[in-house]
């Protein structure tokens, strides 16, 4: 067994792998939490008018196709024949152009193509950041979540600056969420528009400076099977991977529906278009703060216990969602605050289960055991959650026509599928099954 020297990242390379998480959650943020509201509002508004099913397809099946294909297109690629640093830069240069010209597109069905086609090229370049920041990493559980964290700053700074810059008429900083100052341009769901725009210039410059500035992250040369993806895919048979990823299934359709029904549901309750992005992105704000001290967590609950309390965390702050569903000053103000449980939902059962895939795998077959997994959480989890958003729908369909949406059932389902999942792996999952160290990994059937 190889014992690790090196106990932290040298500064140059903790800097560039901060900046890539950064700017890869950047790419995303700035136009996940307003698609929604732009696809679904009405054209007089300068929305596209796609129906609430349509929308669903579109950030359901075009995110899973992308994650299906990437333990091929990146996994693959990454482990046995292309550095993944260049990999990452050629994906996302690609990616950006697609999304500038989805700025363009006002039918539904070039709409969903163009989006299958960027999520192809995107989807794959979220593991492909975890495995260079975890190539470079001696002690994982505690250097990852620092590094990690700094997707979450971009998430926050580019889904904030979007909305406060340009939908709205003046920008004022003395706010404080969710009693959000500033005047709403009368455009402001048109104007959501522009964010497919931003994303694309900015994907294509983070991908020119990924290839050239990213730590060289090269492929495996000496492998025991040619195929990456297979010896990943064998993983399944290790109870613990499966575990975790039978688990992330359910986690990861209730958390596609919260990015696809949050927008909508807190205009509906009294938020402003422009403050959207603002309110949601107080969960980011405290999924920085368990990231940061995530490694802790670990350490003193195990895996185990941290992937319950991140499936709990699901299930009370849709219960809240559930509680606060109407339009008053103090159920806006419990949503805004239950966003908080955002980063024990994510710190701790997607980062968590990330770190354990990590442990769990072959070191010639990491980068394919982290696409295998993003499978899961976002490809097979949003192709079901495309069924379910859209059955969602007759789960909240006022009994009158013309009646505003009922959000409770809506929620208390999703509270639902958080708890059921919680007592899964609260039940189920064993510690024994993680390796104590990151050398010694699991055996995996060739």
């Amino acid at each position: 067994m190889t014992q690790h020297k090196q106990t932290k990242l040298s500064g140059p390379v903790a800097i560039s792998l901060a900046a890539m998480m950064f700017l890869q959650y950047a790419v995303w943020g700035v136009w996940l939490p307003y698609l929604a509201n732009y696809l679904q509002g009405s054209t007089d508004e300068g929305g596209l008018g796609f129906s609430g099913a349509q929308v669903g397809w579109i950030l359901g099946l075009a995110g899973s196709i992308g994650a299906i294909a990437a333990p091929f297109l990146a996994g693959q690629v990454a482990d046995r024949f292309l550095n993944a640093e260049k990999y990452l830069g050629i994906l996302l240069i690609i990616g950006g152009v697609i999304k500038y010209a989805t700025f363009f597109t006002h039918d539904y069905t070039i709409f969903l193509l163009l989006s299958i086609a960027y999520s192809i090229v995107y989807m794959p370049t979220l593991a492909l950041t975890n495995s260079i920041a975890f190539a470079s990493m001696s002690n994982p559980e505690r250097q990852f979540p620092p590094i990690r964290l700094w997707g979450t700053i971009g998430w926050i700074v580019a889904s904030n600056a979007f909305p406060l810059l340009w939908l709205q008429t003046n920008l004022d900083l003395t706010w404080l969420p969710p009693f959000l100052e500033g005047t709403e341009k009368a455009n402001a769901t048109g104007l959501f528009g522009d964010c497919l725009r931003v994303s694309g210039v900015l994907s294509v410059l983070y991908g020119l400076w990924a290839m050239f500035a990213l730590p060289a992250t090269p492929p495996k040369k000496d492998v025991e099977h040619p195929l990456a993806f297979a010896r990943a895919f064998a993983l399944l048979r290790h109870p613990g991977f499966l575990i975790i990823t039978l688990a992330a299934l359910p986690i990861s359709m209730i958390h596609q529906v919260f990015f696809i029904r949050t927008g909508p549901f807190l205009q509906d309750i009294g938020f402003e278009a422009a403050n959207i992005g603002p309110v949601m992105s107080i969960g980011q704000f405290s999924e920085i703060f368990f990231l940061a001290i995530l490694g802790f967590i670990l350490k003193f609950l195990g895996y185990r216990w941290v992937l319950t309390l991140g499936c709990l965390a699901y299930a009370l702050r849709f219960t809240i969602f559930a509680l606060g569903s109407q339009d008053a000053d103090a159920a806006r103000t419990m949503v805004a605050i239950s966003m908080v449980l955002h980063g024990l939902c994510y710190g701790c059962f997607f980062a968590g289960a990330y770190l354990m895939v990590e442990r769990l795998a072959p070191k010639d077959v990491r980068h394919s055991a982290q696409t295998v997994f993003a499978i899961i959480i976002l490809g097979a989890g949003p192709i079901f959650a495309g069924f379910y958003n859209q059955w969602l729908d007759t789960v909240g369909k006022p009994a009158e026509a013309g009646m505003p949406f009922n959000w409770p059932p809506l929620w208390w389902v999703q509270a639902g599928v958080g708890l059921f999942c919680a007592l899964f792996v609260a039940l189920l999952l064993r510690s024994a099954w993680v390796p104590s160290s990151v050398d010694e990994v699991v055996e995996t059937p060739s």
